[in-house]
This record gives structure tokens, sequence and C-alpha cells, in this order.
């Protein structure tokens, strides 16, 4: 029972890695957007997301 459990999460968070993928990809536009306008509080927003994602994602690859 136990290993059916671990294989569900482990499924799960393979799904969530795909999604952070697309996430990260967007707020790294974004970013280029902000970079490109010389816009400074978008810019820090966007590092903010991006530190989030980024930590996330280092996460769920040591679970996985």
């Amino acid at each position: 029972m136990k290993q059916v459990v671990n294989m569900y999460k482990k499924m799960d968070g393979q799904k969530r890695l795909a999604v952070l993928r697309l996430e990260l990809d967007y707020e790294l536009a974004t970013l280029y957007e902000a970079m490109v306008e010389n816009d400074e509080t978008k810019k820090t927003e966007c590092k903010q997301k991006l530190e989030k994602l980024r930590q996330e994602m280092v996460r769920l690859q040591s679970v996985n």
C-alpha cells in the first residue's frame, strides 16, 4: 500500500514539475519585457516569483 501511495506522489510531482517549467518560461519572458522597458518594479516582482518557482522546483526534484 505504501508503494502505491509513493507512486502517486511521484506522478503528482512530475506533473507539477512540468507546470513549473511553463511558469518559469512565462516569468522569464515577463522579466525580459521588464528589462526592455526598464521597469524596475516589474523586474523586482519577476525576480521574486522566479526565486519562489526555483525553490519549489529544487524541492520537487529532490523528492523525485
